[in-house]
């Protein structure tokens, strides 16, 4: 069977630049391999990733000096990050073969991040992957229309200058995704209730509560100050994973090439589970501390490829679809140029623009089928 899937795989033609891309049951047909999973090596993945981030908040408590404490707060923050990919694969389902299983290990590795597993599936899973890039469903990372902009009232247009400053993925993701979509969100931001919400917002605040409780007992228990063993253990980490996943879900769908739609016809015909995907690389293999989340077109094309999987896949689909897959070697100089760039958008046009209106990068025009 395995050899079956093999020759499959390579005997798939490139289509050239110019040509329409296949419907997605066609391309998804082509990384379909890939998305065998194991239990074994997921539990192993989540163990240890476990472990380390329990090892990180231990040092932080039981070694003295300040510099490393704070050091070890932002790789807790880090490894927050590493458990959340993890939960986010078990979210979709594509990180071991068992459902249930799935929805164990998912809360777990969500814990740390204080992310409500209900709640994040269904933002992530049913919003942004069912409408990537598609204004007025897909709220992440959103970009204004110049109208729209001109229309705030000034502090919030003061607000969407430091979100879209380079610097303003901590904040952006905390008010505008964790706070408001996610912990305890009124009826505004989530319409619909379900009780499984409030279970599982109840459980990531049980869990917030025991790591400060915890931090405040080994302050008292080893004399050192609560505050000082409070920042460096919990406000730290937490504030460096949601800069951490506030500039992931950034990088991934914004760019100067990387179209927008507010027009669900247009964006139906314009395929955006690839059009709308940045795959970033990155030197040294980091991508691969980063859990391979960075191969992000294969896994918006199925999101039943686990982890684990993903680099073969993505590189399938770069080898069938030259050049109209979106790669991007990261620099900082690039981030922060895309992010003086990109801004506002024309919807129409498809064109980036400045604050003040001015076209800045235009958009890849995708060959429409």
């Amino acid at each position: 069977m395995t050899t079956q899937l093999t020759n499959s795989i390579t005997d798939i033609q490139p289509i050239p630049e110019g040509l329409p891309i296949p419907n997605r049951k066609v391309i998804r047909s082509w990384i379909e391999p890939f998305a065998e999973k194991q239990t074994f090596k997921a539990v192993l993945l989540l163990a240890v990733d476990v472990l380390i981030w329990l090892a990180l908040i231990a040092g932080i408590v039981f070694i003295e000096s300040l510099l490393i404490k704070i050091i070890l707060g932002n790789i807790a923050g880090f490894w927050i990050g590493r458990l959340f990919i993890l939960g986010h694969d078990a979210c979709h389902q594509s990180y071991t073969p068992h459902r249930e299983l799935n929805k164990v290990l998912g809360r777990i590795a969500f814990l740390p991040s204080l992310t409500p597993y209900s709640l994040w599936e269904v933002g992530h899973n049913v919003v942004h992957h069912g409408q990537t890039n598609l204004k007025g469903f897909d709220f992440v990372w959103a970009p204004a229309s110049l109208e729209e902009f001109q229309s705030m009232p000034v502090w919030r247009q003061n607000l969407e200058r430091i979100y879209r400053s380079g610097w303003g993925p901590a904040l952006y993701y905390t008010l505008e995704i964790w706070w408001n979509k996610m912990y305890f969100p009124n009826n505004k931001n989530m319409p619909s209730t379900r009780k499984v919400f409030l279970k599982d917002n109840l459980l990531v605040s049980a869990f917030g509560a025991l790591w400060i409780g915890t931090l405040i007992y080994a302050a008292l228990a080893t004399n050192q100050s609560i505050i000082g063993l409070l920042v460096c253990g919990f406000l730290i980490p937490f504030i460096f994973w949601n800069g951490m996943i506030g500039w992931v879900v950034y990088v991934h769908h914004t760019h100067t090439s990387v179209s927008w739609y507010d027009n669900k016809s247009e964006w139906l015909r314009a395929q955006p589970f690839v059009s709308t995907t940045v795959h970033l690389t990155f030197k040294y293999h980091f991508g691969v501390l980063l859990h391979h989340i960075m191969e992000h077109t294969a896994h918006h094309v199925d999101m039943g490829v686990p982890l684990y999987q993903l680099p073969n896949a993505q590189n399938k689909l770069e080898e069938v679809l030259p050049g109209r897959i979106i790669k991007q070697p990261f620099s900082w100089s690039w981030y922060f140029e895309t992010a003086k760039l990109c801004k506002l958008y024309d919807f129409k046009s498809k064109v980036w623009l400045d604050f003040e209106g001015n076209k800045t990068a235009e958009s890849i025009k995708v060959v429409l089928s």
